[in-house]
């Protein structure tokens, strides 16, 4: 695996204990927007592998992540969809006023366990290019 694409996967699951952490004190914008930043830094690291690049933005992330794993049939449309929803948690923490404008915390948990799915999911197929 490239140093760089180990890099990003080394901090995805940094990222989902910060996740943890934060839903059990109740910071469920922070639990949410970590468990969007875990698939986030692994969706970079497959990137990375398969391309050499880094995408510079969410967006970037998202639609290179799709292209790249579209035909992939280790990763199912769940985990595909995954990235985008995420996202959605992320945007209504740092963005969204009022009072529907914070995660609530079984969105929070449930995210973080899909967020868990989709880094083991793209660290094993990171070992398989590994192994090859």
């Amino acid at each position: 695996m490239k140093e760089e694409a180990a890099a990003f996967l080394g901090k995805a699951p940094r990222c989902l204990g910060f996740a943890r952490r934060n839903l059990n004190v109740g910071l469920t914008n922070d639990a949410g927007r970590n468990a969007y930043l875990a698939a986030f830094h692994a969706a970079q690291a497959i990137i990375v592998e398969r391309t050499g690049k880094v995408a510079k933005t969410h967006s970037g992330v998202h639609s290179e992540f799709a292209r790249l794993t579209g035909s992939e049939p280790a990763v199912g449309p769940e985990i595909r969809k995954f990235l985008a929803q995420a996202y959605d948690l992320k945007a209504l923490a740092d963005y969204e006023t009022g009072p529907d404008s914070d995660v609530p915390p079984q969105r929070a948990s449930e995210a973080i366990t899909r967020a868990e799915q989709f880094v083991a999911c793209i660290a094993s197929l990171l070992d398989d290019c590994g192994s090859t």
